[in-house]
């Protein structure tokens, strides 16, 4: 009996079927969006638009999600392992389109353009270096996973390597590194459903969680897939949309990323008026002024911070006897109680300050210009110099920390285990290029777009005529708007607003004048970037604890479906977990998500592209490695995070190697794991039990069978 025959002809049908499911789900789409926008010229209030779309499309993806529950072990990891290379590609994309890459590259590029500011590379790496990652994937990975049969990432040090320290060694790295990235996206989830429905941020974590869980909590892998699907079609269409409009209404064509080259000439010309307009150099003084102020009172923080509060009482008691007005007191109130409260609080808000002012008292608020390379100047002085060989280090320190990432990341290589064979394996890794570079060559394109929207027709503008949307983001959340009158002279200049990484996008339509609907649309965008990813994490994180680390063993647990059925717990304890902590906004979504790369290049990519590759690569000698490599990156980034050393006293860049900032400790990890392994394999070789039973070998990666 010839079964090929009979599965393709199946697999045919599949598909057919899929491609039909497919288009009717993008008719809905397009018909919901169409709806919403004939309510809005109908009247709709815009207070309902943002919850409308935010809620039905949920719904979509919980029907989704609901209709693809599962208890099968087997639909439950890798979806029966019978995903089409295009539709894998799909989903893969989404899960790589986290709240990241939609919500603050292009924020990350308008901040620091090419070059980078403050030490940090340019938003260009990012592309580069994710882009790149996928053809460490395509040539290295993904098709020696796929003939292996494996279910998670784990599973493979498991079974090359055998014993138990690999496999939990590779389940906790595995933990660590979903764990810091997921918080980065039910963070932008809290963010994108505070935005659209106007509750409290905590408030919208939760909503969002809700999200989450009803993708992925019934069906794992199986539901996953096909709401990351859907997905990806509505982040599609909405980062679309708006560069497009705004490429149209800036050039007269809507092909941003062909069309945009033109615009950066116009804002290198608009940057050098701005740093010679006298209104901006006013501006910049005033901030100068207040980081002096800030470097006084650091001179003796006792008495300046109880001369402060007794400043502030008397303005207050001044005010209520003049009968001022509410909004004057109120205002003094506020700084009376966020005053800090002691003299270590005082040092660490101030010196803060100081060096916040100071760097919005530089040229363009201490944005770089957009075109320029690298930082600093190699014909110039030392310290120019020196700011030119460090952005050139961290440019390629996070390029390839980003691709070595990406090749190692656990969520995004389970993927790979969802298609039927090698071959579908290798072009679904073709299929999610594809699909990723439909928005990776247009975040630079829309952050130039924007750039110029704002320089051109938001700077110069009163104050009194300013678009609303800026004060509703600031109640929001302060960090992602702050426009303030510093010179009083009425009128917005650029150096007097400053845009947080995460706003660029979210913000896009409303600066390019379109209706609110697509406003929403963006979010509901940035919205199922955000739950697509959490979805992948997450799932990955229940399963390490329960398929990887086989909790619940010991307590009878044993069944396929008893193991499904922990797993949804532990996922549901995950969530609430990193819910938890996102609450706290440790930093930002960018920062978080670049950390969480570079501990997965270390921790996983020198034991697979070893264990992958050369054959002698033994059990103690990738756990030396993996331990090493992981080791020495978050040591590095603990030993220079900011918070530790402002609180031991400590120069903020002092303990940089070659100047590398802490994201991109990567660097350093994976060239040491490398080494480790190589190392502790020649000193600790395996000795094999059975002669006769061939070695490990990609071509081979089932010795012995």
């Amino acid at each position: 009996m010839n079964i090929e025959p009979n599965f393709k002809q199946w697999f045919a049908a599949y598909k057919w079927r899929l491609h039909r499911n497919v288009m009717l789900y993008v008719l809905v789409l397009l018909c919901l969006l169409g709806a919403m926008g004939w309510a809005e010229e109908r009247g709709l209030s815009r207070s309902l638009i943002g919850p409308i779309f935010l809620f039905s499309t949920v719904m979509i993806y919980a029907l989704i999600g609901v209709s693809g529950r599962t208890s099968q072990a087997h639909e439950y990891y890798v979806a029966g392992r019978r995903i089409p290379a295009v539709y894998n590609g799909m989903a893969t994309a989404a899960d790589w389109m986290s709240a990241a890459t939609f919500i603050s590259l292009a924020g990350a590029l308008y901040l620091q353009g090419f070059s980078g500011a403050g030490g940090q590379a340019g938003g260009l790496a990012y592309v580069m270096g994710w882009t790149g990652g996928f053809c460490l994937v395509a040539l290295f990975i993904a098709p020696h996973l796929r003939a292996m049969e494996l279910y998670t990432l784990p599973d493979f040090f498991n079974q090359r390597f055998g014993g138990r320290w690999p496999r939990l060694i590779a389940a906790w790295a595995a933990i660590l590194c979903s764990f810091t990235y997921v918080i980065a996206q039910i963070y932008g989830i809290g963010l994108i459903a505070s935005r659209l429905t106007g509750v409290q941020f905590e408030i919208g974590i939760l909503l969002g969680l809700g999200g989450v869980l009803l993708c992925s909590f019934l069906g794992g892998m199986r539901a996953i897939t096909w709401t990351q699907v859907a997905q990806y079609i509505i982040l599609l269409i909405a980062f679309l949309i708006p560069v497009s409009w705004l490429a149209y209404k800036q050039m007269g064509t809507p092909w941003a990323p062909i069309a945009y080259s033109t615009q950066l000439s116009k804002i290198a010309e608009l940057e050098q008026k701005l740093i010679a307009d006298p209104s901006e150099i006013a501006v910049r003084h005033e901030f100068q002024r207040r980081a002096e102020d800030y470097k006084n009172r650091l001179q003796n923080v006792d008495v300046a911070l109880q001369k402060e509060r007794l400043l502030l009482e008397r303005q207050l008691s001044e005010l209520k006897l003049q009968n001022a007005e509410f909004s004057v007191i109120a205002k003094t109130r506020r700084e009376l109680l966020t005053l800090p409260k002691d003299a270590l609080e005082a040092k660490e808000v101030w010196h803060k300050a100081m060096m916040d002012n100071e760097e919005r008292a530089k040229p363009l608020g201490g944005m770089p210009l957009h075109g320029q390379a690298f930082q600093g100047n190699p014909d110039g002085s030392v310290s120019e110099q020196d700011a030119f060989n460090s952005s050139r280090i961290n440019f390629v320190a996070l390029i390839f920390c980003l691709m070595a990432g990406t090749a190692g990341l656990p969520h995004l290589l389970t993927r790979f285990y969802t298609v039927p064979n090698v071959a579908e394996a290798r072009l679904s890794v073709a299929w999610s290029l594809f699909f990723i570079a439909l928005l990776y060559l247009s975040a630079p394109a829309l952050a130039v777009l924007v750039k110029f929207e704002v320089m051109n027709n938001l700077v110069g503008s009163p104050f009194s005529e300013l678009p609303p949307w800026l004060s509703q983001w600031a109640r929001v959340d302060s960090s992602l708007v702050e426009v303030a009158d510093i010179n009083l002279d009425g009128v917005l200049q650029f150096g007097e607003l400053r845009l947080g990484a995460d706003m660029i996008m979210l913000a896009s339509p409303e600066l390019a004048g379109l209706p609110y609907v697509i406003s929403g649309l963006v979010a509901a965008g940035g919205f199922a970037a955000a739950l697509s990813t959490a979805d992948g994490l997450l799932l990955t994180i229940s399963n390490a604890f329960v398929h990887d680390m086989q909790l619940g063993m010991k307590n009878g647990v044993e069944s396929d479906e008893g193991r499904v059925i922990l797993s949804k717990f532990a996922l549901l304890a995950v969530a609430m977990s990193a819910a938890f902590v996102a609450a706290w906004k440790p930093a930002e979504i960018l920062a978080l998500v670049s950390a969480s790369f570079s501990m997965a290049a270390s921790a996983f990519f020198p034991g697979m592209v070893m264990g992958i590759f050369w054959k002698k690569a033994s059990r103690k000698g990738v756990v030396f490695g993996m331990l090493l490599g992981l080791g020495v990156t978050i040591g590095y980034m603990i030993l220079n995070a900011p918070t530790l050393r402002s609180l031991f006293n400590l120069p903020l860049n002092s303990g940089l190697l070659l100047g590398i900032q802490p994201i991109s400790a990567g660097i350093l990890g994976v060239p040491v794991g490398f080494l480790a392994i190589w190392v502790g394999s020649l000193l600790w070789p395996d000795l094999p039990k059975n002669p006769s039973v061939p070695a490990f070998s990609p071509a081979n990666p089932y010795p012995g069978l």
